[in-house]
């Protein structure tokens, strides 16, 4: 199986922090299937490190108020195109995240608290018919 994934999570450190969040299951799982790694952040123009993001409704704003939906919105739209250019069956995607986050977010508040919400590229991926996954589902692909 291909497996759309965020590049964080097996180690790339292009989080917002310059960071990155590998996870042992998306290791093991690079070992059954083939992964293609993005970062839809990067993939819509913005730098890593860069200012933590939250969604506020429609809108995505960084911690200082910047809106960035735009780079959202066009890193959501790269990672559609390259997840049916390559074939990809599924994505797992960053939990939580304003771009990559499954069903809980951050509610845009920047106080930690979570809400029900879609990150934006997950939100995308799934209108298109692309199941998503979090990490911590990862055993519910096998």
């Amino acid at each position: 199986m291909r497996i759309l994934i965020s590049a964080c999570l097996l180690g790339a450190s292009c989080r917002y922090d310059g960071r990155s969040k590998p996870h042992p299951e998306v290791v093991e799982l690079a070992k059954r299937h083939e992964l293609v790694p993005v970062c839809p952040e990067q993939l819509g123009g913005l730098p890593t490190p860069r200012m933590p993001s939250e969604r506020q409704g429609e809108r995505v704003v960084t911690a200082d108020g910047t809106d960035v939906t735009e780079q959202y919105q066009r890193g959501s739209e790269e990672a559609l195109r390259l997840c049916r250019l390559l074939g990809c069956d599924v994505a797992v995607l960053k939990e939580r995240s304003p771009s990559c986050g499954k069903e809980r977010i951050y509610d845009g508040t920047f106080t930690g608290t979570l809400t029900v919400g879609w990150g934006v590229t997950a939100e995308l991926l799934r209108q298109n018919g692309i199941p998503v996954y979090g990490e911590s589902e990862i055993k519910e692909i096998e």
